[in-house]
């Protein structure tokens, strides 16, 4: 097939290298100006992959959409809008198949990357969700892992599903879109979480924060309509090897450089995502006792190591609560 990936920073480029890497044929666009596109037009690496011959480098948008049967796209959630209106002024959007390879929720809104895609391009637009655990630095050591991939029609997700399927990479079909990008959002703030318990040195602690984690974000799920069983699935628990304790995960990294006062410097797109949580929250008159300690501390610049502690040192109450 066809597969522009829109997006090419360290998960867009990798999305390129992958779709090569299986057989098809592949575009990848930056935007004009971007210094991740120069350098891989320079030398054809970044610093996780090389990008072989075949997959042609680009800042013509409208060029790479005419082009492709599938349109991956892998930017910062927060830009998803804005460029959903770029996208909105090219011809023969409607044949495409879009697929969000992003976590996360618009910070001013709190709303799905799918809700703000349909808000802009249509809710007859064929949309899909590309979630869960892995990093790039294992796959191109050919080490493998499970992902998600869900919509709101099963038949699409089958189809991408049948798209992207290899050795390196066992997809499972997503139920519940909702759950899934609450789940596949939130588990970075989770991360965020984890990196501060390694920076304070109470690493031990992360295994109550994956247990009152997914109790956390199973409520809200719920709440909003969704399957709460959904976050005990790869888009959210199963995302937590990759993201609470992975050297590579840059939600934890930030985390960790934050209580040490160091600036990581790199996008951690959970920082946004615990202020929508937030505003989700109050919507739905819903406590989130671990979100609200990692946006006191983040936001409002509350002691680390005070707040943590008061959160899992807290008044004694029944686990199912």
């Amino acid at each position: 097939m066809k597969i522009a990936v829109l997006g090419c920073g360290r998960w867009g480029s990798f999305h390129a290298w992958y779709a090569q890497r299986i057989g098809h044929q592949v575009m990848l666009w930056g935007r004009k100006g971007s210094k991740h596109l120069q350098a891989l037009q320079e030398t054809r690496q970044n610093e996780y992959l090389t990008l072989p011959e075949t997959v042609e480098l680009t800042d013509d948008l409208a060029a790479v959409v005419a082009f492709a049967d599938i349109l991956i796209i892998s930017i910062s959630a927060q830009k998803l809008r804005e460029f959903c209106r770029q996208l909105k002024a090219l011809p023969k959007l409607d044949a495409k198949k879009f697929v969000l390879c992003m976590k996360g929720l618009e910070i001013s809104t709190g709303k799905r990357l799918t809700t703000v895609v349909a808000e802009e391009l249509g809710t007859d637009k064929q949309v899909a969700v590309w979630v869960g655990p892995g990093h790039v630095q294992d796959f191109i050591r050919e080490i493998p892992n499970c992902m998600v991939i869900a919509a709101k029609e099963m038949q699409l997700t089958r189809e991408i599903v049948n798209a992207f399927a290899s050795p390196l990479i066992r997809f499972y079909y997503g139920e519940d879109l909702l759950g899934t990008e609450i789940g596949a959002a939130a588990k970075n703030v989770m991360g965020l979480a984890a990196g501060m318990l390694d920076g304070l040195g109470y690493s031990s602690l992360k295994g109550a924060l994956m247990a009152r984690g997914t109790k956390e974000l199973s409520r809200l799920i719920e709440k909003m309509g969704g399957d709460r069983m959904t976050v005990y699935g790869l888009s959210h628990l199963g995302d937590y090897e990759a993201t609470l304790f992975s050297p590579f995960s840059n939600n934890r990294r930030f985390g960790e450089e934050f209580v040490k006062g160091k600036n990581f410097g790199k996008l951690a797109e959970g920082v946004y995502t615990v202020t929508a949580l937030m505003d989700i929250a109050r919507e739905y008159h819903l406590e989130l006792p671990i979100c609200a300690t990692v946006d006191a501390i983040i936001n409002e610049g509350k002691s680390p190591q005070e707040e943590l502690l008061k959160l899992f040192l807290r008044d004694k109450k029944s686990e199912q609560e």
